[in-house]
C-alpha cells in the first residue's frame, strides 16, 4: 500500500508541474529518479538484470536511465531524428509549400465558406500524412491555408479551429507515436499504418468534415461572426501570409517519396525488399539535393544544404527523443517500483476485461495528453506499460496499443497548451483558449466515434 501511495503522490507532483509549463523532461526524469530510489531504498524490486548492474544500487539507479538512452537513441530515437533531419530539408527546399500549391487552385474555386472549410479540413488531412509535425503543418496551414480561408468569407477563429485540428491524429510512417506503437505491438510499421490506422482515420476524417462545418458555423452564429471584405488586412494581422518559397511544383512530390518507399517496399506491397523507414529518409534527402543541384546549378551551396539535414536531428534529439527517453525513465519507475504490477492485480481481481480497459484507460490517456500538452509525453510515457497490462488480461498488445494511440492525438489536440495551438493562437494575434474551444467538440465527436468503430470493427 505504501508503494501506491508514493506513487500516486509521485504522479501527482508530474502532474502538476507539468500544468504548470515546467520543463517536462525534467519533470519526467525527476518523477523516475524518486521512483526508483524509494524502490532501492526500501527494496521494492530489482532495478537491473544481473548483467547489467553496476553492483552498487545508487548508480543502478542512473544505468536504468542509460541503458534506456543507448537503447532508444540506437533505434526509434534515430528513425525519428531521420525524420526531423528530412523535415527540416523539405522545409529548406520549400517542398511542403509546393506540396500545398497543388491542392491551392481547386480550394479557391469554392464558393460557400463552410463547404470550403469542410474541403480544406480534407486537404489538411492528406497532408499529414507528408508532414509529420502537429506544429509544423499548422504553421504550414498558417501562411498557405489560411490567407484562403479568409478572404473567402470563414472566420479566422473558424479558420484556426480547422488548421489546429490538422494533424488531430498522428497517423503514418512518420509520425512518433504510430512509429512507437508498431515497435511496441511487434509490428512492422506499414502494417499498423494500412491495416490499423488508415481504415480508422479515413472514417474519422470523413465524419469530421460535417463535424467541423457544423460546429465552426454554431460557434460563428454564437459569437456574431460577419465576413466584411473591407477588415481583411486586419484579419490576416496586417503580415505578409504568402509562402515565401518559391519553388517549381514538381518539388511537391518531394515530400511523397518517403511514405511511397517505405509502402512499396514492404510485406503489405508483397515485395522480397524492405525498405526502412531511416534509410527511406536518408534517400529521399538525397534525391531532394539533386533537384536542388538542377535548379541551383551550384554544387557546392547544395552540399553545404546538407547540414540542414543533420541540424533537423539535432533538434529532434532536443525535443523529441529526449522526451521518449524521460518518459520511459518515468514509467520503469513505475514498473519497477511494483506500482503498475499492483494495478494489474487489482484490475484482473475486480475482473476488468479488454472493453473496460480500453474505456477507463483510454479516457485517462486522453486527459493526461490533454493536461500535458503533448501526445508524445503521455503516449511515450505510457507505452512500455501497455504489454504487461495486456498479458494480464490475455489479449494481444496491439488490442491496447492501437486506441490508446488514436485517443492520445485527441487529447493533445484539446488542449490549449499544445505547441502547435499555442503557435498558430501567436500568428493570429488571438487566445489559445479560443481556438481550444473550436477543437474541443470535434474531439470529442471523434473520441465517442473512435470507441464506436473500435468495438464494433476491430476487436
Amino acid at each position: 500500500m505504501f508503494t501506491v501511495i508514493v506513487a500516486l503522490l509521485v504522479i501527482a507532483l508530474v502532474v502538476t508541474l507539468l500544468i504548470k509549463g515546467w520543463y517536462p523532461q525534467a519533470v519526467l526524469f525527476m518523477g523516475g529518479l524518486i521512483l526508483l530510489t524509494f524502490t532501492a531504498i526500501f527494496d521494492w524490486g530489482t532495478l537491473l538484470g544481473a548483467k547489467q548492474t553496476t553492483n552498487f544500487v545508487g548508480f543502478d539507479i542512473f544505468k536504468v536511465f542509460s541503458t534506456g538512452f543507448s537503447k532508444r537513441i540506437a533505434g526509434l530515437g534515430l528513425t525519428l531524428m531521420a525524420i526531423g533531419g528530412f523535415s527540416r530539408y523539405m522545409e529548406h527546399v520549400g517542398a511542403s509549400s509546393a506540396l500545398f500549391a497543388v491542392f491551392e487552385k481547386p480550394l479557391k474555386l469554392i464558393k460557400s465558406p463552410y463547404i470550403l472549410l469542410g474541403a480544406s479540413f480534407i486537404v489538411s488531412q492528406i497532408m499529414v500524412v507528408f508532414v509529420p509535425s502537429h506544429a509544423g503543418l499548422a504553421l504550414l496551414l498558417m501562411v498557405t491555408l489560411y490567407p484562403i480561408l479568409i478572404r473567402s468569407g470563414v472566420s479566422p477563429m473558424s479558420a484556426l479551429g480547422v488548421i489546429g485540428c490538422a494533424q488531430y491524429m498522428d497517423v503514418g510512417p512518420g509520425s512518433g507515436n504510430a512509429i512507437l506503437a508498431a515497435q511496441t505491438a511487434g509490428l512492422d510499421v506499414s502494417e499498423y499504418f494500412v491495416y490499423y490506422q488508415l481504415p480508422m482515420f479515413v472514417t474519422i476524417t470523413a465524419i469530421l468534415v460535417v463535424v467541423h462545418m457544423i460546429v465552426q458555423r454554431w460557434w460563428d452564429k454564437r459569437e456574431g461572426w460577419v465576413f466584411d471584405p473591407s477588415k481583411l488586412a486586419t484579419l490576416a494581422g496586417n503580415k505578409d501570409m504568402e509562402a515565401d518559397k518559391k519553388v517549381p511544383k514538381i518539388y511537391a512530390i518531394l515530400p511523397i517519396i518517403p511514405l511511397v518507399l517505405i509502402i512499396v517496399f514492404s510485406k503489405v506491397a508483397g515485395s522480397h525488399i524492405r525498405m526502412d523507414v531511416v534509410t527511406a529518409m536518408v534517400i529521399s534527402t538525397i534525391v531532394a539535393m539533386i533537384f536542388e543541384m538542377i535548379r541551383l546549378r551550384s554544387f557546392q551551396a547544395v552540399l553545404s544544404s546538407f547540414k540542414l539535414f543533420f541540424e533537423g536531428m539535432g533538434k529532434i534529439l532536443v525535443s523529441v527523443v529526449s522526451l521518449i527517453v524521460c518518459g520511459e525513465f518515468f514509467a520503469a519507475g513505475l514498473i519497477k517500483s511494483g506500482f503498475m504490477a499492483t494495478l494489474i492485480d487489482a484490475a484482473n481481481s475486480a475482473g476488468f476485461g479488454l472493453v473496460t480497459m480500453v474505456i477507463i484507460g483510454g479516457a485517462l490517456m486522453w486527459i493526461f495528453a490533454f493536461i500535458m500538452g503533448s501526445g508524445n509525453a503521455a503516449f511515450f510515457s505510457f507505452a512500455p506499460l501497455l504489454p504487461g497490462i495486456a498479458k494480464a488480461i490475455g489479449v494481444n498488445t496491439i488490442q491496447l496499443v492501437f486506441p490508446f494511440q488514436i485517443l492520445i492525438s485527441f487529447g493533445r489536440v484539446s488542449s490549449p497548451i499544445t505547441g502547435a495551438i499555442i503557435a498558430i493562437a501567436g500568428l493570429a494575434g488571438v487566445s489559445p483558449f479560443q481556438i481550444a474551444k473550436r477543437t474541443c467538440i470535434p474531439m470529442a465527436v471523434a473520441t465517442l466515434c473512435t470507441y464506436v468503430i473500435y468495438f464494433c470493427f476491430f476487436m
